[in-house]
């Protein structure tokens, strides 16, 4: 057994589960009356729910309403900004899933009747459902921040939502003078990608590092601590000189007053709890909830997020709305694009089952998360969950993390190991 790794299990974990779960969605592909299940967005859960409904039972009718053409995935979009990937590399379309049988819809949703089981969109149109998928991500808290709105976002990108925004944000680090200085306000917990700000750090400073060496990265966080702190830290010592007078990057923890408070926009200054800092280019990812459908639909809770049985994510508020993805309370799992995918086959074995007269399986859950220091340098934290006692909890002794002793064979598998992950969700989701 002690050449039986984390990864291995983990892929043992992932074959078991599928092909249990297989045996399983047989039994309910029958036909009948046409079942009608409705989603609402299209990103990693979303999609990934309507292509396994699909799959697990074809006599079900699965349309998927989405807004955009096109969805660009947030993770590896730190590898955009950093120069090693070109954004096209992140953005996928929908082609896949309609060949799988879904109804894909290009418009708004502007309204979910939870009574009636209708969802209607800005187009016009109305869409009942038996079972209701509502997969809307992450919204800002725009009123956290004094000066900072979705108006000055365009001048002073959070990229929290890949696409127009990551070139954005590029675009301003191509441009910087060498010498410049680049400012990010990572958010307050709970938020979408918990590593995400520190990878984004780091991606910038290997750009910087090998165009702009005279630059510098100031990080204001309102966190005394974030997910593989010591991890990041080491490597920012490593590749960025962290810790020295030389240092590329600076991190500012809440204690020290990192927490931000205001911007100004035209004069490219913001303020901190104790001292203001001036900028030329600054990144400001805002406080999170759910996104606003959710809210419209009266999904959340006075925290901004959506309570769900872990077992099936049926919302606790509506019944027949299963609510998956980053705006489910769904801890211990994070928020990230690997957990909704998880999530989303959960959600989807439960509704096949439900929908044929039979009890939702006993699910389990799993999440991978990695970042990339630097070229060579990549990092990871995984986890498999179970669903006991009502509760979603962690299977003791299966995740694991990253060494922090530096092997950099081992971490230079790592990076590989992210860009497998990478087309191997995207397959397994828009494929």
């Amino acid at each position: 057994m002690s050449n039986f790794t984390r990864r291995k299990f983990l892929k043992v974990t992932g074959v078991a589960a599928a092909a249990s779960s297989a045996l399983a969605f047989s039994s309910f592909a029958i036909g009948g009356a046409k079942k009608k299940v409705v989603i609402v967005g299209g990103g990693i859960g979303g999609a990934t729910a309507a292509k396994y409904l699909r799959m697990m039972d074809n006599s079900i009718e699965v349309t998927l309403i989405e807004a955009n053409k096109d969805y660009y995935t947030c993770f590896m979009s730190n590898e955009v900004l950093g120069g090693d990937r070109s954004i096209d590399t992140i953005r996928f379309g929908y082609t896949g899933l309609s060949g799988h049988g879904v109804k894909v819809v290009h418009d708004w949703v502007s309204g979910i009747d939870a009574g009636k089981r209708v969802v209607t969109t800005k187009g016009g149109k109305s869409f009942p459902y038996d079972r209701c998928i509502v997969s809307p991500g992450v919204d800002f808290k725009w009123d956290t921040i004094e000066g900072y709105d979705a108006e000055v976002a365009k001048k002073i990108p959070h990229a929290w939502k890949a696409g127009s925004q990551t070139a954005t944000l590029r675009k301003q680090l191509e441009a910087m003078r060498d010498g410049g200085t680049v400012l990010i306000a990572p958010p307050p917990n709970p938020f979408r990608c918990p590593p995400g700000p520190y990878e984004l750090a780091s991606q910038i400073a290997h750009y910087l590092k090998n165009n702009k060496p005279k630059s510098k990265i100031i990080i204001l966080d309102p966190k005394d601590k974030f997910s593989k702190f010591g991890l990041f830290m080491d490597g920012w010592k490593r590749h960025y000189g962290y810790g020295t007078d030389n240092s590329m990057i600076t991190w500012v923890s809440g204690a020290d007053g990192g927490a931000l408070e205001s911007v100004d926009a035209k004069n490219m200054t913001v303020q901190a709890a104790v001292e203001e800092f001036k900028a030329d280019v600054i990144n400001i990812i805002p406080a999170q909830k759910a996104g606003k459908i959710a809210f419209d639909a009266g999904l959340t809770n006075d925290k901004g997020w959506c309570p769900v049985d872990g077992k099936t994510f049926e919302s606790t508020v509506h019944k027949n709305i299963h609510v998956i993805g980053d705006s489910a309370i769904a801890s211990p799992l994070p928020k990230s694009g690997y957990a909704a995918n998880s999530e989303a086959k959960v959600c989807a074995a439960a509704i096949v089952a439900l929908l044929s007269g039979g009890k939702a399986p006993q699910p389990s859950y799993v999440n991978t998360c990695y970042s990339i220091i630097a070229p060579g340098d990549g990092i990871s934290v995984a986890m498999v969950y179970a669903y006991k006692d009502g509760k979603i909890i962690k299977v003791k002794g299966s995740g694991g993390l990253t060494p922090s002793e530096f092997d950099p064979e081992m971490r230079a598998r790592e990076v590989q190991y992210a860009h497998s992950w990478f087309k191997n969700i995207t397959a397994d989701v828009f494929g």
